[in-house]
């Protein structure tokens, strides 16, 4: 069983599994589904506010898509999220990300 059928199989039965929404957000930018992607990290961002690792790679996706101006939203969220549960590595990414896109 490939990958994302593997999580697909996982999310038909657990739709709220953040680790792998994640995941198969991830396999989709990786194969140039950003609209796929978005949609996943949408859902996982929904039901996990808190997950900032989605926030980071959504917004590299966007800028990937040269939508800089939605990555910029999406790392000032994530950058929020950061803040919120303490992850400063993530926040500190995130910001330096910010500032290279201006």
């Amino acid at each position: 069983m490939d990958r994302m059928a593997m999580l697909n199989e996982i999310l038909s039965e657990n739709p709220d599994d953040a680790f792998a929404r994640y995941g198969l957000a991830m396999e989709y930018s990786k194969m140039g589904g950003v609209e796929r992607a978005l949609e996943e990290f949408k859902k996982l961002l929904a039901t996990h506010p808190d997950y900032t690792p989605g926030y980071f790679m959504a917004a590299q996706t966007l800028a990937g898509a040269s939508r800089t101006e939605e990555a910029k939203h999406m790392l000032a969220d994530g950058i929020a999220s950061a803040k919120r549960t303490g992850n400063a590595h993530a926040q500190s990414e995130m910001e330096a990300m910010l500032a290279e896109l201006g």
